[in-house]
C-alpha cells in the first residue's frame, strides 16, 4: 500500500476528531447503543474537557487543548452522519482523521476492533456517516455488546446492561478509551496492534500509581 491508499492514509493518521455515538435522552442512558458515548464522557473526563451542546452542529462537542474535538451527536442514531459529517467540514477534517466509536452485536461483550475503513456492518449509526461523508474509509473502533439470539435486534441494542455485564463494560469503556489515546498518539495501526487482541492476550501493563479523575460537571 502506498499513502495514496485511503486505509494506508487512515494508519498513519492521528484522530482529530473522536466521535461517539448514541442516542440523546435519558430513556437510552447506559443502553447498548449508547457505549460510544460513555467512551467519549471517558475520554473527556480524562482530559478535562466540558462537553456543551451545540444546536447548530447538532452535537455535544468539546474540544482538547491539543485541538482534538470530541464528538457525541445529538441527531440520534440513524442520522449520526449529520453532525459528524458537518463538523468534520467545518474544521477541514479528513475523512482519515476521524476516529467513530460505536457498539457491535457481532463481537463478544467488550471485545475491541479497530479498522481504517470498511462497510457499515449493518450499523445504522455507520452507513449515515457514510452517505454523509461519501466514504467508508474512515476509522472506526467497535465494541462488543454481545448478541441474543431469539431477541429482536431493535430491543437487544436499546436495552440496558444488566448488572452483571456492568465490571466487563465499565473494563471496555476505560480500555476503549486508552486505545483511542493510543491512536491519538502513536497513530491507528500501533492502537490496532494493540487492543484488537483480548484484553486475557495482552500482556499486562507494570502498576502505576493511581490518578484521580475529576469528571467535568454535565451541562443542563
Amino acid at each position: 500500500m502506498t499513502l495514496a491508499d485511503p486505509a494506508a492514509a487512515a494508519l498513519q493518521a492521528r484522530p482529530r476528531l473522536v466521535a461517539g455515538l448514541g442516542n440523546p435522552g435519558r430513556e437510552y442512558d447506559r443502553t447498548r447503543h449508547n457505549i460510544g458515548y460513555l467512551v467519549v464522557d471517558e475520554l473527556a473526563a480524562r482530559a478535562g474537557v466540558r462537553l456543551e451542546e451545540n444546536r447548530a452542529w447538532k452535537s455535544r462537542h468539546g474540544r482538547t487543548a491539543d485541538g482534538c474535538h470530541f464528538v457525541q451527536p445529538l441527531t440520534f442514531m440513524n442520522l449520526s452522519g449529520e453532525a459528524v459529517a458537518g463538523i468534520a467540514r467545518y474544521f477541514k477534517i479528513p475523512a482519515a482523521e476521524l476516529l467513530v466509536v460505536s457498539d457491535d452485536t457481532a463481537l463478544p461483550l467488550g471485545r475491541l476492533r479497530l479498522r481504517p475503513g470498511g462497510s457499515d456492518g449493518g450499523h445504522n449509526g455507520l452507513r449515515s456517516i457514510i452517505e454523509h461523508l461519501d466514504t467508508s474509509d474512515f476509522p472506526r473502533l467497535r465494541i462488543g455488546v454481545g448478541s441474543a439470539p431469539g431477541t429482536e435486534l431493535s430491543s437487544h441494542v436499546l436495552g440496558r446492561f444488566g448488572p452483571d455485564e456492568e465490571p466487563a463494560v465499565q473494563a471496555a469503556v476505560r480500555r476503549a478509551a486508552d486505545a483511542v489515546e493510543v491512536a491519538r498518539t502513536d497513530g491507528l495501526e500501533t492502537a490496532m496492534n494493540r487492543f484488537n487482541r483480548s484484553a486475557e492476550e495482552v500482556e499486562p501493563s507494570p502498576p502505576q500509581a493511581a490518578t484521580k479523575i475529576t469528571r467535568p460537571s454535565e451541562t443542563a
